[in-house]
């Protein structure tokens, strides 16, 4: 029996690679790699030898005979993307890495951002024999959604964050954490430090909804709701209202399903887990016995992937119905992962059938127009094929996407959220590069960016290598020392070290696999003092 892809894949493609047979797509040099759901095995051309299993980051790739009752689904949706033919050579395409010229010097490189596309970024820079990095982020916690975006219950996909620290423990690479880019230090103060800079921040803010009623209380974002329960700084003070029985959510991709999920569960389930206390005690006194996930189109036109929705399905804490209330059903040739969806919601019960348990309920075909209530939200009304209805809530929570902020000196096109380039070279600004979601817009998973991030840095080279990189007049040191001058206190790599081992002993104590350190201050705090009382954290 083959191996076999499940529902954690992050599409980091490192099996891709290890494969001695190529039977792992798409591969990154395929067409269809950044819209792919998840990489899929062949089951005809598997020999089980087991060296996908070793590269995967995140235990993705379960041996057949292994599979829980739960992940056997993964058996057919492996074999469905192999319906249509694929053509490919015998061995999957090494990506090619070009050589820094060393008789230019060592590469010195700032990423802004801390996440997997600016820790993938890093990765590729330190491939270069005595090259330094040093990675900035606003936040004294670095790995940006993995920490923060990654749903509490999903620990295998969090355990990509063992590959970035990894990446932080290479010769050449240090943390400047609690450092704010524009603010503490300047872009063109990187540079004169660094012989280049890649911004690697991600999409930070919500699409808006812009309809009536969108700003009563108790209207809010999933991004925000997640950054809640994750214990982001920015989000971990807020209060959202878990009083009423019903929760509406407008949109249906990943993170609406994430946060569906969250409040459907049982709270004895996520106690083990990284979710913060203050979200563990709220869901524990929620009134919440239905939470609806509402669409504008059709059920062929969902957002989610089919691991998410087999990873929802498979849940015991909750029932998962759809209401099929004036939704015809879909016709047409679909795509494998399309097709997959369309059947697994066919075999769900509607929601007109009775059930005393918590449940999530999927409707489509409902643009919501406007929010009602006084003092706070009370309903949504809704278009549904030009009749109006309304469904009551206390809590909406939106989630239709994300957009990129500007990035102070750079330029930005807000009409897509991100900074006009080239391949990665900011347009119009020399030595600046971007990777990630600000480069490309909010599309893929975690392990995309990192094809993403190689092939920007391998047009930063290839900058370095043609003398187009204005040589820094200053080094790691210098940067210390500007910092201090101006009383920016900042996180390295041991610093980080300590909050980290702190959050995990604090964790251990209570039987959870870590609790977070919410409050920067406690942080910096941690960080800023070893255990035989040195100063850790920089001045």
């Amino acid at each position: 029996m083959p191996h076999v892809v499940t529902q954690s894949c992050c599409s980091d493609a490192s099996c891709v690679y290890a494969c001695p047979v190529n039977c792992i797509h798409p591969t990154p040099d395929e067409p269809d790699f950044l819209t792919a759901d998840m990489l899929y095995i062949d089951p005809e051309s598997c020999v089980d030898c087991g060296a996908c299993i070793s590269a995967c980051p995140v235990d993705a790739i379960v041996p057949g005979s292994k599979l829980e009752q739960s992940q056997q689904v993964f058996l057919d949706i492996n074999a469905d993307f192999y319906k249509q033919p694929r053509s490919y050579p015998l061995l999957a395409p090494l990506v090619p890495a070009t050589i820094a010229r060393r008789d230019r010097g060592a590469l010195r490189v700032a990423v802004v951002g801390s996440g997997p596309a600016a820790m993938y970024a890093a990765d590729e820079v330190l491939r270069q024999s005595g090259a330094e990095v040093d990675v900035f982020d606003r936040l004294p916690a670095p790995y940006g959604l993995v920490r923060a975006g990654v749903a509490p219950d999903h620990q295998k996909t969090k355990q990509v964050t063992e590959l970035l620290d990894k990446i932080s423990h290479e010769r050449g690479f240090e943390f400047f954490l609690d450092v704010e880019v524009g603010k503490d230090i300047s872009h063109h103060e990187l540079l004169q430090s660094h012989h280049a800079v890649i911004y690697a921040v991600g999409a930070s803010s919500d699409r808006r909804l812009e309809i009536p009623g969108a700003d009563l209380p108790g209207v809010g974002t999933a991004t925000e709701f997640v950054g809640w329960y994750n214990g982001h700084p920015d989000h971990v003070h807020r209060k959202f209202d878990l009083s009423n029985a019903r929760v509406v959510i407008v949109g249906n991709g990943n993170v609406a399903l994430d946060v569906a999920r969250i409040l459907a569960s049982d709270p004895d389930t996520l106690a083990s887990t990284d979710i913060t206390d203050d979200a563990l005690a709220a869901l524990r006194a929620s009134k919440v016995k239905e939470v609806v996930i509402v669409a504008r189109r059709g059920p062929a036109d969902s957002a989610f992937t089919v691991p998410e929705l087999t990873g929802l399905l498979a849940h015991d804490d909750f029932d998962v119905v759809v209401d099929r209330v004036g939704v015809e059903a879909p016709a047409g040739e679909f795509s494998p992962a399309v097709s997959t969806k369309l059947a697994m919601l066919d075999g769900l019960p509607d929601a007109t059938a009775p059930s005393d348990r918590r449940r999530i309920v999927f409707r489509y075909g409902s643009s919501p127009v406007a929010m009602h209530g006084t003092d706070r939200v009370e309903a949504v009304e809704f278009d549904c094929a030009g009749a109006a209805e309304r469904l009551g809530s206390g809590l909406v929570l939106t989630s239709i996407g994300y957009h990129g902020e500007p990035v102070p000196d750079l330029p930005f096109d807000a009409s897509t959220g991100t900074v006009p380039n080239l391949d990665g070279r900011v347009v119009g600004v020399a030595g600046t590069y971007v990777a990630g979601w600000i480069k490309r817009g909010p599309s893929g998973f975690i392990g995309t960016n990192k094809s993403c991030a190689h092939d920007t840095v391998e047009n930063l080279i290839a900058d370095f290598n043609a003398g187009e990189l204005v040589e820094p007049v200053g080094n790691r040191s210098d940067l210390r020392k500007l910092l201090a001058r101006r009383d920016v206190r900042f996180v390295d790599r041991a610093g980080w070290a300590r909050i980290d081992d702190a959050e995990r002993r604090r964790g251990a104590a209570s039987g959870r696999v870590r609790a977070k350190i919410t409050d920067s201050a406690e942080a910096a705090a941690i960080a800023r003092t070893s255990t035989r009382g040195r100063l850790a954290l920089h001045r």
